[in-house]
């Protein structure tokens, strides 16, 4: 889990390991949404949602291990933190927290953090893992703004600043700040504008 230099073979394995964690982590929060909260009133549209959320993210997972396994390496072979499900955890009462912390901020995270990690992998002459990373990324954008989309429905019927109730729920249920820098495009293109997020993180407008 310590990390590594991208320019030695173990130091991209060990990204492509922690990469590889997050994405199966992700196929379970997906899929836990849909079980977990499905006496819910809302559309079917919203499991329709998560059920293809949750397809592309196995779809990560598998061509993720598929380049470990190109280098050498596999799944497993690494340790793993528990922190998704540790955040999984902590929202599992309430569907509006566990939108707000899961995709609006996990996954909005990947948005602003995974074009930097391609973009270095490319530069080192690792076009296969960069082509990886192309796809997690575009497919990352439509998985922030289904939580984004539902976040809003569910203000709306509550007659919810959604920007307001997002920076309440996530501090009620997420330790820490949010740490920039943010792709504000990305995010905005998803639904996520500025005014959710700015003013938890701890350089303010950073």
């Amino acid at each position: 889990m310590k990390k590594r230099s991208l320019h030695t073979a173990h130091g991209r394995i060990a990204l492509l390991h922690a990469i590889c964690h997050i994405e199966l982590n992700a196929v379970d929060l997906a899929l836990d949404i849909v079980a977990r909260f499905a006496d819910q009133l809302v559309p079917r549209s919203f499991f329709d949602g998560w059920m293809m959320v949750a397809f592309e993210e196995a779809k990560h997972f598998l061509m993720v291990r598929d380049r470990l396994r190109q280098l050498g390496a596999d799944y497993g072979d690494l340790p793993a933190h528990d922190g998704l499900w540790e955040a999984a955890h902590s929202t599992r009462n309430s569907l509006t927290a566990r939108l707000a912390v899961v995709p609006l901020i996990l996954e909005a995270r990947g948005l602003d953090v995974t074009p930097s990690m391609r973009d270095s992998l490319r530069e080192l002459g690792d076009e296969e893992s960069a082509k990886v990373f192309d796809v997690i990324y575009e497919d990352e954008k439509g998985h922030v703004a289904v939580g984004a989309k539902w976040f809003r429905f569910l203000c709306a019927r509550e007659k919810k600043d959604p920007a307001v109730a997002f920076q309440s729920l996530v501090r009620e249920n997420f330790r820490g700040g949010l740490k920039p820098p943010f792709n504000d495009l990305a995010r905005a293109a998803a639904g996520l504008t500025p005014s959710f997020y700015r003013t938890l993180s701890p350089l303010g407008n950073a």
